[in-house]
């Protein structure tokens, strides 16, 4: 069962925490590279710093910023609204779900935290389905971020490429699925020695 949004841990500065970051491409979905950083102020006071033209301190990260961003981020959080963003959430929470039970239905190691729209799975072993899919590995495993423009039937095509793929890569029983319980965890790991 999926948690509701109310029930997800609120994030706050009055937890040790020392900024937050979101994009605003990825999931919010502006049309340009943009994102918004909320950061405690004795980090502003060490990243600033006065700029003679302008006559003022200068508290951006790379010194500069694009005025089009804030416009196009704006104009879609007010489209979208709460509730667009709680369904949208939903929906990919739901489709995480989904595909991290196809994965290890078809025998993949698979893990995704509760809260989370990323699922991290055992490393396909052919850089061209990597790059098809656009995966981001690291060691043994990789990893898949859940988006709202991901419908089940995407899930459903690169599920069943990975299945037919995986049957090549392991077919002659000489090279095995990777271990991944230390990566993902032992529960997560679905290899000869976790099953």
């Amino acid at each position: 069962m999926l948690l509701q949004y109310h029930q997800a841990p609120k994030v706050s500065f009055k937890k040790p925490i020392g900024s937050v970051s979101v994009s605003g491409h990825k999931f919010v979905g502006c049309p340009m590279p943009c994102g918004v950083q909320i950061t405690r102020l004795e980090h502003i006071n060490a990243l600033s710093r006065n700029v003679e033209y302008l006559a003022s301190r200068d508290a951006t990260i790379m010194g500069s910023r694009n005025g089009h961003a804030p416009l196009f981020l704006w104009y879609t959080l007010n489209r979208k609204g709460y509730r667009g963003f709680q369904k949208e959430v939903q929906k990919c929470l739901r489709n995480a779900h989904y595909l991290r039970g196809r994965l290890t239905s078809a025998g993949i190691g698979a893990m995704l935290n509760e809260l989370s729209s990323t699922v991290v799975f055992e490393r396909p072993q052919d850089e061209e389905f990597t790059r098809k899919w656009q995966l981001a590995c690291q060691g043994n495993i990789a990893h898949v971020v859940v988006m709202p423009n991901i419908t089940i039937d995407k899930l459903d095509d690169f599920v069943n490429e990975l299945i037919e793929k995986r049957a090549v890569w392991y077919k002659d029983g000489k090279r095995k699925p990777p271990c991944v319980a230390s990566d993902i965890g032992q529960a997560n790991c679905l290899c000869e020695l976790h099953k």
